[in-house]
């Protein structure tokens, strides 16, 4: 079964704009539990505009599957994921004027930093996923870091033009084949939707998928439990 993190951060996003108490985020983490997902991912900023601090404890607290927290490699939010001990820390680059994770990280350009920090997590008991742009150079940098996971960007394939789909696809296939190679876990994630998801689900290997923007937008429409539904169904269809 191809497994699915609803990433949770646009709940936040919504809440923020009011500074108020809704709609809640812990209250929308179960739901997507409930409705099936396999994990929860979420992004705490250094300058929180959404995820706040109470938001991952509390989410620490009350889930049963698998907390994911997305984080810059910086010595703060380092420190909080040691304490609160999340199942998995993913590894993204962050900059403060950006709207959304922009590409991914340049692991090797840092990769004796990220080594440090790999070992700091897993010292803690605490496992790492690289978020990576699907070039073999990334995947290896990853994987000599001692990282367990690495999550392929898959921004370039969703905003593709059509005569660059395949172009794309073959990116993600070349890059999770050597991930696979190394000893490394599969995942891919960001601007998935339901209509772009399939070509990317029947990548061989392919571990799980981190999904929010697209499950938020949908609940607009069809409710969450719904859109957490209809992203599970195409899952199931590729699963072996």
């Amino acid at each position: 079964m191809i497994e699915l993190g609803v990433n949770i951060d646009h709940v936040a996003t919504l809440r923020q704009a009011r500074r108020g108490k809704d709609p809640d985020v812990i209250a929308a983490a179960k739901i997507c539990e409930l409705a099936g997902a396999h994990q929860i991912t979420c992004h705490l900023r250094q300058d929180r505009r959404h995820i706040q601090d109470r938001d991952v404890e509390l989410l620490k607290q009350v889930l049963h599957v698998r907390l994911n927290l997305e984080m810059a490699a910086v010595d703060e939010i380092m420190t909080i994921a040691q304490r609160i001990k999340p199942h998995t820390v993913c590894l993204v680059p962050e900059k403060r004027e950006e709207i959304t994770t922009e590409g991914g990280l340049d692991v090797a350009g840092q990769r004796k930093r990220l080594t440090e920090v790999v070992r700091f997590f897993h010292d803690s008991g605490i496992k790492v996923s690289m978020f990576i742009d699907p070039e073999v150079d990334q995947v290896n940098a990853s994987a000599e870091t001692g990282a367990d996971y690495v999550e392929l960007h898959t921004g370039a394939y969703a905003n593709a033009a059509s005569s660059d789909i395949m172009h794309e696809l073959n990116r993600l296939a070349t890059a999770a084949a050597r991930a696979i190679n190394a000893g490394l876990v599969f995942n891919a994630g960001h601007g998935l939707t339901v209509r772009n998801l399939p070509a990317v689900a029947a990548i061989p290997g392919l571990n799980e998928v981190n999904i929010g923007h697209s499950i938020i937008s949908r609940a607009v429409f069809i409710g969450l439990e719904n859109a957490v539904r209809e992203i599970i169904e195409v899952l199931h269809r590729y699963s072996k």
